[in-house]
C-alpha cells in the first residue's frame, strides 16, 4: 500500500468508496478466500480472493460492483474471485441495475488456471455479460495494467474510461508477449491509453487523474437509465451554451469552408451536457450525450474539420456502436449531417469499409427510439443514407437548414463523370463546366428538397433547439419494430 500511495494509485476499497455515494457500500465474499486444490496454490494467501464486490448508489441509484485489487497477486482472479465477479454481473442482470468494473490485473490466476480440473469448464462471464448486454449499462474504468481478462471485459462494456500514462489494455501483458511471440515492448507500447483512446478506439475515454475517472463515470451513466425498460432520467432544463444568433454564423454555406460543429451543438442543446464518447478518435465524426430541455439524447454529428467530415471505417465503426448504445437504453437519435460520402480509394478498402459501412447501415436499420435528421449542409451520396437523411431509414422527422445541399454525389464531380465530353467540346471548358456545376447546384438546395418532400421542413437555424424539443415532445419513447418474424439479424461485422 505504501508503494501504490507513492505511485499516486488509490486501493481498490478507496475506488470504491471514491465512485459511490458516501456510506452506501454493501460488500459480498469480503472473506472469501483462494482454492488450494494444487501445489502451486496450496499455501496461497489472497485476501478476498483479489477482488471486492458489492453494491452501493451513485447519485442516488443502485449499482453492481466489482473492483480488482492490485495489491493480492497482481489483481488476479483465482476460483472464489471469478465467482465474487459472476454474481456482480447476475445481480446487475437480475436487479436490473448497472455494472460497473474497476478493473487492475492480469486477468485469470497462473496458480488455479493451469489446472484443467478447474480451467476445463471455462468461465461463464462473458456468457454473462453476453446477456446483460443492452439490458443494463456495463462500464469497465481501467485504471492500471488491464492485460487479458480486463481487456476482454472491456470489450464488451458500453462505457470503457482509462488513465493516460498508468493504465494499459491488451490481450496479453509484455511477459507473456516476450514469452509467446518474441516480441520485446513495455506496457505503454504495447497498449497504453493514449493509444487505446487516440489510435484504437478501444477506450471510450482517457483522463488525468482517479477522480477524473470516476466523474466520468458517474456522467456516463447520468444519461443512461438503470436499465432498457425504463426511460433515461430527466434532469433541470438549462439553456445552451452560445445563443441561437450564433447559428446563423456557424455554418458557413461556402461548401470549402470549415467550422466547429461542437459550437453548433452547444448552441442547440443543454448549456454544458455535451458528454462526447471517443474525442480523440475518428475525429470526423462526432458521437455525444447531450441534453435537450432535461431530456438525455444521442448525438451523431459529422466534423468538417477532419477529413471534411467524410465517413471512414474508423468513422463508421464509432458510429454503429454509438448508435446500437443509444437504441438499446431509450435515447432519442438526433443526426446533423454534413458529409461528403464515404472514403474511396485502394486505402479505403483496405481498411474493409465496405463491411463497416455496413454495419453503420445494419444498426441504423433497427433503431426503434426516435429519430431526426437535420442537414445543415453537404449531404451528399450514401454518406447521406447512412447518416439517416431524409426517408432512408424512415424518420420521424427530416428537417434541413437553408445552407443544405443534397445530391447523389459531389456537384463537382457528378459533372466531371458525366458531362467531361460536354465541356472539353465547348469554345472555352472551364466557362461550360462551371455553367454545368451552377445549373446543377441550383437543383439541390434545400427547399428543393423540401418540394419533393424527401424531408419535412426548411428551418430556420435560430429555431433549431424550439422544432428539436417541440417534435420529440409529439414521439412515443420507441416505435415497434417493423421488420420480420425472424429470430435475430445477421451483423455485417
Amino acid at each position: 500500500m505504501a508503494k501504490r500511495q507513492r505511485d499516486g494509485k488509490l486501493s481498490a476499497r478507496a475506488r470504491v468508496e471514491l465512485l459511490l455515494d458516501g456510506g452506501s457500500f454493501v460488500e459480498t465474499g469480503g472473506l472469501a478466500a483462494p482454492h488450494h486444490d494444487n501445489p502451486w496454490n496450496a499455501n496461497l494467501k489472497a485476501p478476498a480472493d483479489g477482488i471486492v464486490t458489492g453494491s452501493g448508489l451513485v447519485d442516488g441509484r443502485p449499482i453492481s460492483l466489482v473492483a480488482h485489487d492490485f495489491t493480492v497477486h497482481g489483481g488476479s482472479v483465482g476460483v472464489a474471485g471469478s465467482a465474487k465477479g459472476n454474481r456482480a454481473i447476475e445481480r446487475a442482470t437480475e436487479a436490473g441495475v448497472p455494472l460497473v468494473m474497476l478493473v487492475e490485473g492480469g486477468g485469470h490466476r497462473i496458480q488455479d488456471g493451469q489446472n484443467s480440473r478447474h480451467f476445463a469448464a471455462g468461465t461463464r462471464v462473458f456468457h454473462l455479460l453476453g446477456m446483460n448486454s443492452g439490458w443494463t449499462p456495463m462500464v469497465v474504468a481501467v485504471l492500471g495494467a488491464g492485460f487479458a481478462g480486463p481487456t476482454n471485459y472491456a470489450s464488451m462494456a458500453d462505457f470503457v474510461v482509462m488513465l493516460r500514462g498508468s493504465s494499459q489494455m491488451g490481450m496479453a501483458g509484455p511477459a507473456l508477449v516476450k514469452a509467446g511471440i518474441g516480441e520485446d515492448i513495455d506496457k505503454e507500447g504495447l497498449g497504453g491509453a493514449k493509444l487505446q483512446a487516440d489510435r484504437y478506439g478501444n477506450a471510450d475515454l482517457a483522463v488525468e487523474t482517479e477522480a477524473e475517472l470516476m466523474d466520468a463515470v458517474r456522467r456516463f451513466l447520468s444519461y443512461l437509465p438503470s436499465n432498457s425498460n425504463v426511460a433515461p432520467p430527466m434532469a433541470a432544463a438549462v439553456g445552451p451554451a452560445l445563443a441561437g444568433e450564433t447559428l446563423l454564423d456557424l455554418v458557413p454555406a461556402d461548401q470549402r469552408q470549415t467550422y466547429d460543429v461542437r459550437k453548433v451543438i452547444d448552441a442547440v442543446f443543454d448549456g454544458g451536457s455535451r458528454f462526447e464518447l471517443k474525442p480523440t478518435y475518428a475525429r470526423n465524426i462526432i458521437t455525444a450525450f447531450a441534453r435537450l430541455d432535461g431530456r438525455p439524447v444521442a448525438v451523431l454529428a459529422n466534423n468538417p474539420r477532419y477529413l471534411g467530415g467524410m465517413l471512414d471505417a474508423k468513422a463508421c465503426e464509432k458510429a454503429a456502436r454509438f448508435v446500437a448504445l443509444a437504441d438499446a437504453f431509450g435515447l432519442p437519435l438526433i443526426s446533423m449531417i454534413d458529409v461528403p460520402g464515404f472514403a474511396i480509394g485502394s486505402a479505403a478498402e483496405a481498411t474493409g469499409l465496405a463491411r463497416r459501412s455496413g454495419r453503420l447501415l445494419y444498426e441504423m436499420a433497427h433503431v426503434t427510439v426516435p429519430r431526426i435528421s437535420l442537414s445543415l449542409r453537404k449531404g451528399y451520396g450514401s454518406g447521406y443514407i447512412a447518416m439517416g437523411g431524409g426517408r432512408s431509414f424512415d424518420a420521424d422527422y427530416a428537417f434541413a437548414w437553408p445552407t443544405a445541399e443534397i445530391c447523389a454525389m459531389s456537384v463537382e464531380g457528378a459533372i466531371d463523370v458525366a458531362f467531361r465530353r460536354d465541356y472539353q467540346s465547348a469554345p472555352d471548358p472551364m466557362v461550360r463546366r462551371q455553367e454545368l456545376i451552377d445549373e446543377t447546384r441550383a437543383r439541390i438546395g434545400a427547399a428543393q428538397a423540401a418540394e419533393g418532400f424527401g424531408i419535412d421542413d426548411v428551418i430556420d437555424p435560430r429555431d433549431t433547439r424550439r422544432t428539436l424539443i417541440r417534435a420529440l415532445a409529439g414521439l412515443p419513447a420507441r416505435r415497434m419494430f417493423k421488420g420480420p418474424p425472424k429470430k435475430r439479424s445477421i451483423s455485417p461485422i
